[in-house]
């Protein structure tokens, strides 16, 4: 009788620390979320992002130059066999921003003359739109019976409001743009410097973010630092090259569609093309637009460019330049959009896919180390 008594006093107790065990991790998670919901209340009550904001724009040249640094290092280190480090950071630097320099001669008269025939335009392709909408509504009448002249003239108030934004505030927009620029030139001129000599000097530059470090970390902060370089070096040379390779062809294709202004869209799609997934809709969507107020023809035409430069892309582009540089399931990369959009909204969506990957290099690195998906198994 005493040892089914105990047998019994055993159950129980493992039962008691099977619900503890249980009540504990519920209790861990619900601290998290309260955590991560109180730093955001503060952070946004105490104004945190805006004062980070300000320090980010006084310290931006040291970040753009740590930028630069990291970006020309592999290839400095390659023209480093074949002559002095300092030769190979001038020629680099000449190379590179005088190409720039040189493509922005050759480009910007175009560019111009696009805008301006694009501004000039807006007038007839409001007309043309217009019209489409008059003949859609007149063939829904017609068929329904129902009059909807009231929604009919709420929609041509819309269109008349964004012709008369895009009239007045996209010249406005352009030359606060140039402003902007020439404003920031003195910052992105730093940068560049600063750039220039954290380049010849990369290896003690990272020997300085190393100081930072516990010196028993070293090691671990180097394979680390290793990893997330891989990956982020990877993914931003891609990411240029994808651009660039967008703009080209969707200029070529946006041309041969008799689009106005097809550097304009080609430009934008390029930009937009940052955004994964979402960013291709985002940016051919106002060239088909456009491209069917102009006529049913150059409509479907810009269609197929914009789907043709996007199968490409995903088939071409994609996997040859960045391949799998990234290495993140699609739906982690939209629900991340989708948060990082809600907090910071554009720069969050483009900054959202390197910080994610980052994230998935230090926790896979902390998980190999200390074996952390191992033991919440186990758990």
């Amino acid at each position: 009788m005493l040892k089914k008594r105990d047998k019994l006093d055993v159950d129980n107790l493992n039962e008691v620390i099977s619900l503890s065990k249980k009540l504990l991790r519920i209790g861990l998670i619900i601290a998290i979320i309260v955590l991560i919901a109180l730093g955001t209340y503060l952070i946004k009550t105490w104004k945190v992002l805006e004062f980070i904001k300000a320090i980010l724009v006084i310290i931006s040249p040291v970040f753009i130059g740590l930028l630069i640094a990291w970006l020309f290092d592999p290839i400095v280190g390659v023209m480093e066999k074949k002559m002095p480090r300092i030769l190979a950071c001038i020629l680099l630097f000449i190379f590179f921003f005088g190409g720039i320099i040189l493509l922005l001669t050759l480009l910007l008269p175009t560019f111009t003359e696009q805008v301006k025939e694009f501004v000039t335009g807006i007038p007839s392709i409001l007309k043309e739109l217009k019209a489409i909408v008059n003949q859609l509504f007149v063939t829904i009448s017609g068929d329904s019976g129902i009059d909807l002249s009231s929604v009919k003239e709420q929609i041509f108030q819309s269109i008349e409001k964004v012709g008369l934004s895009l009239t007045t505030k996209l010249p406005d927009m352009i030359i606060n743009i140039a402003k902007a620029v020439v404003s920031g030139g003195m910052f992105l001129i730093l940068g560049i410097m600063i750039g220039f000599y954290m380049l010849y000097d990369f290896g003690k530059v990272k020997l300085g973010l190393l100081d930072f470090v516990p010196k028993k970390y070293h090691s671990d902060a180097r394979e680390l630092m290793k990893r997330l370089n891989h990956s982020l070096c990877g993914y931003i040379q891609g990411l240029f090259a994808v651009m660039f390779l967008v703009f080209l062809t969707q200029s070529i294709g946006l041309t041969l569609a008799g689009l106005k202004a097809p550097m304009i869209f080609a430009l934008f799609c390029a930009i937009t093309d940052i955004i994964p997934y979402l960013g291709p809709y985002i940016g051919g969507a106002p060239a088909v637009l456009v491209g069917f107020t102009i006529s049913p023809v150059v409509g479907v035409f810009t269609l197929i460019s914009i789907v043709v430069v996007q199968l490409l892309e995903n088939n071409f582009y994609q996997p040859l330049i960045m391949g799998k540089a990234m290495q993140l399931h699609p739906v982690t990369i939209i629900v991340g959009l989708l948060l990082f959009q809600h907090f910071f909204g554009i720069i969050g969506m483009i900054v959202a896919t390197p910080v994610i990957a980052c994230c998935k290099v230090i926790f896979t690195y902390i998980d190999e180390k200390m074996n952390v998906m191992a033991m919440i198994r186990e758990n």
